[in-house]
Formats: structure tokens, sequence, C-alpha cells
């Protein structure tokens, strides 16, 4: 029936909004922090024992936001996450107020399918994990119906092309089965949309998944294994996994097969020597023989990149093995090398090896020159005049003579950096500059 009289909390929801204001990229956190503490206020009202009004509520939130999508500059999608939220508390609404669930279902599926700002992508993940038993078998009949529809007008796979993508409109429908089924746990039914609209590396992830809850660890790493081999073949955009590798070992190990789990994990480490993949091995290294993987994982870094030996040397504590590394580098790579990864080895260093932590030091006050970063020559000065105490703390005084004279030989022309470098290696700033709350206490005694 017809609505003779407005809810006085729309009010509230209104003023959240804003209509009319354009809400910059910047001014978006505050924005949504507002329409957050609305919501809060509706969710309160459900909670209270009036899920009914709380559920009418959300729907008109949920059109305000549809209807203030291009005032937003949204680029951070923050939008796009809080109406996922306004969704799930829609649906727990419904739900605590016993509307029927087809009816829930229905309408959820008719604002996914007919989604102009991408709102809803991915909210079938946060929808099953909100729906009861009822609501969840309501939402797949509903989405079942619109997908066997489209199948049955053509839009599956072609003959003859069997990884063929199906059309957008039942690509969107099976997204939302396969989200359904892998709640529920419903294997046959997650395999047969699949066997609709093509199989993806992250389908198989899902299946294993299935099998792993089901505790049929044999059967999870059948699918993982073919999840592997899909990677292999060709690029999936937005259906590729990362995770496949690390399942199949968990999954060796599991089965008593050690041994596959470790020499897995050795080959990975080879790939991409890291602090990721050196803890993934170690995981499946004995007690007894740690040490000798250890040496085997650090010989093996040391082919590779110094920015990756470096953050494995941190890690574990390799300052010798680093140090050695760092003297024997040609100074321009040190300046390539990120600031977060130069940072803490240069830290680590400091102690037992101050040269090698001083020509870190000189690195990175270069990096900040050679980027012409004008904001940071404060920090780079910084960076020399640790590098010129821990040169000196080694002996090393004829190395900070010739950081000295390449600052001077290759950025003379940085008339905003270089007098204030002249000034600290004469001795006359050797403190650097006071900072504003040093100069503020001066001021005041």
């Amino acid at each position: 029936m017809p609505r003779t009289k407005s809810d006085p909390m729309e009010r509230t929801i209104e003023i959240a909004l804003r209509p009319g204001e354009f809400i910059s990229y910047r001014g978006a956190w505050d924005f949504i922090e507002g329409m957050q503490q609305a919501k809060e206020q509706v969710d309160k009202l459900t909670k209270a024992g009036q899920p009914e009004r709380g559920a009418g509520l959300h729907e008109t939130f949920i059109a305000g936001c549809y209807e203030k999508a291009e005032e937003v500059d949204d680029s951070g999608g923050d939008l796009g996450m809080f109406v996922e939220s306004l969704f799930c508390a829609w649906i727990q609404a419904r739900q605590l107020a016993k509307a029927d669930p087809h009816e829930t279902a229905q309408r959820l599926f008719t604002w996914m399918d007919k989604d102009d700002y991408g709102f809803c992508h991915g909210l079938e993940q946060s929808a099953v994990k909100v729906f009861n038993a009822a609501g969840l078998s309501a939402f797949e009949r509903v989405v079942r119906d619109k997908f066997d529809s489209r199948v049955a007008q053509g839009e599956g796979k072609k003959p003859g092309r069997p990884d063929a993508r199906a059309s957008h409109s039942l690509h969107r429908a099976s997204e939302v089965l396969r989200a359904i089924y892998a709640a529920q746990g419903d294997v046959e039914a997650y395999v047969g949309v699949c066997n609709q609209v093509g199989l993806t590396p992250k389908d198989c992830e899902s299946i294993a998944e299935i099998f792993q809850k089901h505790r049929r660890p044999t059967d999870a790493l059948i699918w993982v294994e073919r999840g592997l081999d899909l990677e292999g073949k060709k690029m999936w955009p937005n259906q590729s996994t990362y995770r496949l590798p690390t399942m199949k070992r968990e999954l060796l190990a599991k089965l008593g097969r050690q041994d596959d789990a470790l020499q897995s994990a050795w080959r990975a480490f080879q790939e991409e020597p890291a602090p990721y993949s050196y803890e993934e091995l170690m995981k499946y290294v004995p007690k007894a023989e740690r040490a000798e993987w250890h040496r085997k994982a650090m010989a093996e870094a040391e082919k590779g990149r110094l920015d990756a030996l470096m953050q494995l040397c941190v890690k574990t504590k390799e300052w010798t093995r680093l140090a050695e590394r760092v003297l024997h580098a040609q100074p321009e790579h040190l300046e390539d090398i990120s600031h977060y990864t130069t940072e803490p080895a240069a830290d680590g260093l400091a102690r037992s090896h101050p040269g090698a932590a001083a020509k870190l030091c000189g690195g990175l006050g270069l990096r900040i020159l050679k980027a012409k970063k004008s904001k940071y020559y404060g920090a780079a000065l910084g960076h020399f005049q640790n590098a010129k105490k821990l040169y000196e703390k080694a002996g090393l005084n004829e190395e900070w003579n010739d950081l000295v004279a390449k600052v001077r030989s290759d950025h003379r022309g940085k008339h905003s950096f270089m007098p204030g470098f002249e000034r600290f290696v004469s001795g006359k700033h050797s403190g650097g500059e006071l900072s504003f709350l040093e100069k503020a206490r001066r001021h005041w005694g």
C-alpha cells in the first residue's frame, strides 16, 4: 500500500547523504563516516524490535546511495563497500522481520542484475554469509531460474570452444550461484555450473576448500592440481588465484607426503627467494635439518637480487652475510633499492657492521637527491649525518670523503640542499636544524 507518512529517520539519512553536494576523493572518508553513523541508528532500531522498519529504512538508504553515486568521487571504493554493508543489513532485518525469503531473494537479485554503478560487484560473497538456511535456499532457487533460462537461450559455452566465456548476464548469475553452492558445500551443483560457463583456477580453489571442510584431502588435492594446470595454460583476469601452491603443500603434508611438500616449497623459494617463501619453506623442514636448510636457502638467495637478499637477511639476522654483499655492491645499485628495504637493513647493521650501514645510509641520501624530491631533502641530510657517524665509528674516513665528493660532483646544482649540506660538512651545522618543538621550547625558555 502507498505510504501516507514518512519515517522521521529518513531525514537523518537524507542529511547524511548530503544531496546536491559533490564529495571529492579527499572528502570521501568524512562522508562515509557520517553515513555509517546514520546506518548504526537504523541498525539499533532493527535490534530494538523494529526489524520491518529497519529493513524499509535500509531500502531507502540504498536507493539514496544510487541517487548520490554521480556526486561522489569513489575512486577508493569506500561508497561501494558501504552500500554492500547496507544490503547485508537489509537482508538481516528482513529475516528478523520474518519476511518471505523468496521475496527477499528475488528483490536482492533484481538489484544485483540492474546494478548501474557496480555497488553489487562481489556482493554475493558477503550475502551468503548473512542469509539463514531458508534465505540461502530461496536465493539459490531465484538465481538458478535466471541461470537456467539464460542457458536455455543458448548463452552458455559455444560448441567447439570449451573455454569460451558466457554472456555477461549468464556469467553474473553463475558467479552468484557458485558463491551459494560454495557456502552450501554442494560440489556437484558447483561443478554443474562450471560445466555451463567454463572452469577457472578460482573455481578449483573453491571446490578444493569444500572438500577440505568435508575432510576429504585427497579429493581436494585433485582439484588443487587441476587448478594449477589451468593457471599454466593462459591468463585468467579476475579468476586467477595465488593460494593454490600453498594449498597443495598443506594437503601433501596432511596426506603424509612431507618430502613432496618440502620439495614444492623449495622450488617456490628458488623461483622467488624472499621472507614469505623462506617462511613457507621452513614450515616443511624437519627440526633437525633446519640449520642445514637455512644455509642452503641463504646460499640460493645470494644468487638473486640484492633487495630480496636484504629483506631475507633482516628477517634471519644474517648481518655478516648482508654486510659483505653491501660492501661489494656498486653504489648505484644501492640507490635503486626502496627505503622500505634499506632502512631496516641499515638499522640492523649499525651496531656490528657500521661500515656497511654507513654505505646504506649514504645510498638513502643519494636516492632522494637523485629523485629530486626536494621536500625530502631534510631527510637526505639526516641520512648523510648518520653515514658520517657510522663511517667514523668504522674508521673509514676516506669513504666519507668520497661520499662528500660524489654529492658535490653530482648534485651541486641543487641549491635548496647544498648550502645545508656544506654547513654540515664544515662542522657549522653538525646537529641539523632545530625541530619545530625545540624552537618553541627555546622561545618560551
